[in-house]
């Protein structure tokens, strides 16, 4: 039977879940605190780890895996999620050295996620040499956007830089994209718009199968307001803001001290909704006000909308938001199913609706396993 190791590494925290060949999961093993007082997670049980290092926190999930009976011998390979691809990878593929030069040529471009990225990737490879490894890339599902659509109106010397739209949040796309049909039971619509709405959130206008528009760009930073992050924003203002305050602190304001944080004084929108005051009710008016503008744009890129997908942690479990969102797309003909939409079920929309609503849960570590069997 074999075993694909999906790991997901931060700066301080990894995630691992393990899947068999049917890509059910079997286990699941996550070290936080990596470098202070670390701790790993495995099913319901928590206890103190020694992890200074990304090195050390993958050999105490390989041991876990191992006491769990998924020793290191039975896995056929590891799976990565890396956040930046850069121009040169467009697909997940198997981790050669010229596919690791890559992704360390990317790390200018996401210097918060491709080195943590990486060292997952070298710790593996020191701990199990033999174990073929495969990455599936955040910004890949986004390459299939006209050249129109990635290019800033900016000078060439500053576009041979990298500086242009890459759009992040593509595996899970690529997961709504692939589980649709048998989530469903109907085929993809052509058109479908696809919001993956959590603490990090974007929206992607998906025809047939493929991304044609995406709300992030050359970071995450852009788009809608999200936990932290301010979203859309004036590059003159955010040039005022570095002048104020300097390059490191406006990049603090921008990304970790904005968004639903700054507005509502909470980056969390359960903690939001209850709290119920003025500002926490603006901060949410505000996330869904983006969100139905820049729905818009992404509808206007596809030439129409033939249906709408929530997904995400907010996506999935925010009744209120879906019911705001999908209010706003009414002069589309979307109509909501207020009982389901209440109940929380896979179909949202009611029979009169125009426009199909879904609700799809973002099963980003099952597709990046299934990348790994396709490879």
């Amino acid at each position: 039977m074999e075993k694909i190791l999906v790991v997901n590494a931060g700066s301080s925290s990894i995630k691992t879940v393990l899947f068999g060949a049917d890509l059910t999961p079997l286990s699941a093993v996550t070290v936080a605190e990596i470098g202070g007082e670390s701790t790993l997670r495995i099913g319901t049980k928590t206890v103190p780890v020694s992890a200074q290092t990304h090195l050390s926190a993958l050999s105490a999930i390989l041991d876990a895996l191992a006491e769990d009976g998924h020793p290191l011998t039975s896995l056929s390979a590891a799976a990565h999620r890396v956040v930046h691809g850069g121009r040169g990878l467009l697909a997940p593929c198997r981790i050669t050295p010229a596919v690791e030069a890559e992704i360390q040529a990317c790390i200018p471009l996401a210097p918060l996620h491709n080195p943590h990225n990486l060292s997952a990737i070298r710790a593996i490879a020191r701990l199990a040499p033999d174990l073929p490894q495969y990455a599936s890339f955040d910004t890949a599902f986004h390459a299939t956007n006209p050249e129109e659509a990635l290019r800033y109106a900016l000078p060439a010397a500053e576009e041979a830089k990298g500086i242009r739209r890459y759009g992040f949040h593509g595996i899970s796309y690529a997961g709504v994209v692939a589980r649709f049909p048998e989530i469903t039971g109907n085929p993809l619509p052509q058109r479908l718009l696809a919001m993956h709405l959590g603490n990090g959130a974007s929206l992607c206008a998906i025809r047939d199968g493929r991304s044609v528009a995406t709300t992030m760009g050359y970071s995450p930073l852009d788009g809608l307001t999200m936990g932290t992050r301010t979203g859309e924003i004036d590059g003159n203002a955010v040039l005022r803001i570095a002048a104020d305050h300097g390059i490191d602190r406006a990049s603090a304001i921008l990304n970790r001290e904005s968004g639903l944080r700054a507005l509502g004084g909470s980056s969390d929108m359960r903690t939001l909704a209850e709290a119920g005051t003025p500002q926490a009710r603006f901060a949410r008016k505000h996330f869904c006000y983006w969100i139905i503008r820049h729905a818009g744009s992404m509808i206007a890129a596809m030439g129409g909308l033939d249906a709408v997908v929530f997904t995400g942690g907010i996506g999935e479990n925010d009744a209120e938001v879906r019911a705001e969102v999908a209010a706003g797309l009414g002069w589309l003909g979307a109509v909501l199913d207020a009982r389901a939409n209440a109940a929380g079920g896979l179909r949202l929309h009611a029979e009169t609706s125009k426009v199909q609503l879904w609700k799809i849960l973002a099963y980003e570590e099952q597709t990046i396993a299934r990348d790994a069997l396709a490879g």
